[in-house]
């Protein structure tokens, strides 16, 4: 869209005063803040163009101009500058991100927690599941002669057990024997190549036994299939009530309520997940859902490893500072990536491995008789 520089300054202005203040700004204001010399009248003529350009909206007659989402695009397409970190800014994001452990559900759901209170916006973050997770490595681990522990290790170290109880005896080398068929011949697997095809060969195999290698191996596909999903959480939705935009109970609740559920965002993000961009800016009524066509929502996306993807988010007012905001999410975004992409420890030979304690608790997966 071709338009003059006296114009585009105008714009710039009226945008960066209604973030700053959430509240329209006349001619005189728009004068001394953008450095004009032109008279109200000229200004007032400027601004009466741009508003049928559908760039800026008149909330009341006597009211000076606010942004249209139109507005906020072409802002965000031409006229955004981009926003420096601070040190103080920078040294934050790193001392937070450094004090979290590095499994990946904590990771995720800090650094979620982290961009809502580094922006006072509601912040989301979403995982997309990895096709091309595997199974690396089984433990079978002998709890009493009619019971054990199987743990399985993925591809990005992930560790998960269940407890299967049997209604008849095991041996020690029994159950040794099934964890040396197990890495021998179901490592390395994906979901979609642990086939039936598989299974038909680790029958034969197995012979007696097959009926507890099946069992291990569907609970290995459970654990794959799950983290084949994407996940999404949300953090800070409480900050919307600090906004003028949500003082209205009935607009912040609904608003709220969508937020707190499950929401949708993997449309949003799938360009972001499938590598076609790093940042996203979505503006009012551009954004897919209903309830978020009075918002904006800002998305940066970063690299987890094994073919997932991650993307960290916030959801506000249209009005939001977009520059200070993109800056901080792709920041994070950039060190989120280069956690996980951090070298990992060498791994000990199969032989010098310790065989793998099960996880607490809260990992465990459940029991299954059998």
């Amino acid at each position: 869209m071709a338009m003059s520089e006296r114009r585009k300054k105008i714009l710039r202005v009226v945008v960066e005063n209604y973030i700053e203040t959430a509240e329209p700004i006349g001619s005189k204001a728009i004068a001394e803040k953008a450095g004009l010399t032109c008279s109200s009248a000229t200004i007032r003529n400027e601004l009466a163009a741009l508003e049928k350009l559908g760039l800026l909206e008149q909330p009341h007659t006597s009211a000076g101009r606010i942004p249209s989402p139109q507005g906020y695009r072409l802002y965000v397409n031409e006229l955004m500058e981009q926003h420096k970190l601070s040190i103080q800014e920078t040294e934050r994001i790193n001392t937070a991100m450094n004090s979290k452990m590095r499994e990946l559900d904590r990771v995720i759901d800090q650094a979620g927690k982290l961009v809502s209170q580094m922006t006072n916006y509601p912040a989301f973050s979403l995982t997309a599941g990895g096709s091309q997770i595997t199974i690396s490595r089984y433990d079978l681990l002998m709890v009493n002669s009619n019971s054990f522990i199987a743990v399985v290790m993925t591809s990005n170290d992930r560790v998960k057990n269940k407890l299967i109880r049997l209604p008849s005896d095991i041996t020690e080398p029994q159950l040794q024997l099934l964890n040396t068929l197990l890495n021998t011949s179901f490592t390395g697997k994906s979901l979609a190549e642990l086939s039936p095809e598989l299974m038909r060969v680790a029958e034969k195999a197995a012979g007696s036994s097959y009926g507890l290698i099946s069992l291990v191996v569907s609970f290995a596909m459970d654990v794959l299939e799950d983290m084949n999903q994407s996940i999404v959480r949300t953090s800070g939705v409480g900050h919307l009530l600090e906004a003028p935009e949500y003082q209205d109970i009935g607009k912040a609740h609904k608003l709220m309520t969508y937020l707190s559920g499950e929401p949708e965002f993997s449309n949003m993000s799938l360009p972001m997940l499938q590598g076609q961009q790093d940042t996203r800016i979505l503006i009012g009524p551009e954004n897919v859902a209903e309830e978020l066509k009075d918002t904006s929502v800002v998305l940066a996306s970063y690299d987890i490893g094994e073919g997932m993807k991650g993307v960290i988010g916030v959801v506000g007012p249209t009005r939001m500072d977009y520059a200070r905001v993109t800056a901080k999410l792709s920041y994070l975004a950039d060190n989120l990536s280069k956690m996980f992409s951090a070298p990992q420890q060498p791994a000990l030979p199969q032989q010098q491995r310790p065989a793998l304690n099960p996880a607490p608790a809260s990992e465990q997966s459940g029991d299954e008789d059998v």
